[in-house]
C-alpha cells in the first residue's frame, strides 16, 4: 500500500516551470531518496506535499486522503531552511511543534526524552536554542520533526552541519524508524548515505521526473559490461585485448583492503564471463573478479549532465608498465 501518491503535479513561477507533470508513489515502510541538482524542483515538491504551496495542477494523497493540514499530521517535515526559535527553550520548542501536529502532551514528553537521550542532549532541555552549537541545534530540529511519531518522515538535507559521528547516528536512527514501520523520504546531495540507506530513488531535473524505482533495478538497467579484476601478478593488456573478449582493459585502483594488480575491463556483448576468466587465467592467478555496477553518483550525473556511465576516469599514481601494484 502506498502512503504517498503524487499525480500530475504542475507548478509554475511566472515563466519558470518548477514542476512539470510529476507523478510517482512511495510505499509504506519505504526509504526513498529524492535526488536532483539545485533548482530541480525538489523543494517545491516537498512544500506541496506539506500543503505549504498549492500546485497549479495535479494531486497529492497522503494515507489515502488529499494533502491538507489534517493530512499533514501524519507527516514530520524538516525543511532545508531550518526554523527554530533561538530564544525559546529546547524542550518548550519540541513540545510546541509536537502539539501543532496534534500530539498529546504526555506522550510527546516521553518521546522527546527518548530522542534527547539518543542524541546525547539529556540535560539540555532548559537551555535556549541559541546557546547550543549548530550541530546540536540540528539535533533539536530533527527531534521536533519526529516527536509526534509521524507515519511519513520527510528530511531535506538532514546531514547538513553534522560531523561523521552524528551523521552515522542519524543514519542509524533513520534505519530504526523504517524498521518500526515509518516511511522515510530523504532529499540530500550525500550520495553515499542515500545509496546506503535508501531502497528506492526519485530523480528530478528541470521539474521533470527522470526516473523512479528500486536502486538495485536502476543499477542493473544501467550496467555497462564492466568488471573489476585483481590478479597476483601483472597482466599483459595487449594480450588480453587479443583474446577478443574485451573492448577495453586498463589498470585501476585496488578495492580497499586488497593487494595485487587491479584492472578495469569492459567485455564485448557476445563474450561470456567464463571466456574472459579463461583468458585472464592463461596469464596469472585471479584473486578477485566482480561486475562493476554504476554508483548512484554515476547514475545521477548521467541523467543530469549527460555524462556517460561507461566513462571511467580512474587514475593511479602507482602504474608500473601497464599494471598497478596495490599495497593496502
Amino acid at each position: 500500500m502506498n502512503i504517498l501518491e503524487i499525480e500530475g503535479l504542475v507548478k509554475n513561477y511566472a515563466s519558470t516551470k518548477a514542476l512539470d507533470n510529476v507523478s510517482f508513489s512511495v510505499a509504506k515502510g519505504e526509504i526513498c531518496g529524492l535526488l536532483g541538482p539545485n533548482g530541480a524542483g525538489k523543494t517545491t515538491l516537498l512544500r506541496i506535499i506539506n500543503s505549504l504551496l498549492v500546485s497549479d495542477a495535479g494531486s497529492v494523497m497522503i494515507n489515502g486522503i488529499p494533502a491538507s493540514l489534517k493530512a499533514g499530521r501524519h507527516i514530520g517535515y524538516m525543511p532545508e531552511e531550518r526554523g527554530l526559535y533561538e530564544k525559546m527553550r529546547v524542550e518548550d520548542q519540541i513540545m510546541y511543534f509536537g502539539q501543532l501536529k496534534g500530539g498529546e502532551k504526555g506522550r510527546l514528553r516521553e518521546v522527546m526524552n527518548e530522542y534527547m537521550d539518543i542524541f546525547n542532549l539529556t540535560g539540555q532541555g532548559r537551555r535556549m536554542v541559541k546557546e547550543l552549537s549548530k550541530g546540536n541545534q540540528q539535533k533539536v530540529q530533527i527531534i521536533s520533526t519526529l516527536v509526534h511519531e509521524p507515519d511519513l518522515v520527510i528530511l531535506d538535507e538532514p546531514f547538513s552541519g553534522f560531523d561523521p559521528i552524528n551523521g552515522a547516528l542519524l543514519q542509524d536512527l533513520i534505519t530504526r524508524l523504517s524498521e518500526k514501520g515509518a516511511t522515510i523520504m530523504l532529499s540530500s546531495h550525500n550520495m553515499p548515505a542515500i545509496e546506503e540507506m535508501c531502497s528506492s530513488i526519485a530523480l528530478i531535473n528541470h521539474g521533470c521526473l527522470l526516473v523512479k524505482g528500486e536502486i538495485t533495478e536502476i543499477k542493473e538497467s544501467h550496467k555497462t559490461s564492466q568488471f573489476l579484476l585483481t590478479t597476483r601478478n601483472p597482466l599483459s593488456i595487449p594480450l588480453l585485448l587479443d583474446s577478443g573478449c574485451l573492448l577495453e582493459a586498463k589498470p585501476t585502483e585496488c578495492i580497499k583492503g586488497r593487494r595485487g594488480y587491479a584492472y578495469l575491463l569492459r567485455k564485448t556483448d557476445k563474450a561470456k564471463n567464463i571466456d574472459l576468466l579463461q583468458a585472464v587465467a592463461l596469464q596469472g592467478e585471479i584473486l578477485h573478479f566482480e561486475e562493476k555496477l554504476p554508483s548512484l553518483r554515476d547514475i545521477f550525473l548521467s541523467y543530469t549532465t549527460g555524462t556517460s556511465i561507461s566513462h571511467v576516469g580512474n587514475a593511479s599514481p602507482a602504474i608500473v608498465g601497464n599494471s598497478v601494484m596495490c599495497e593496502n
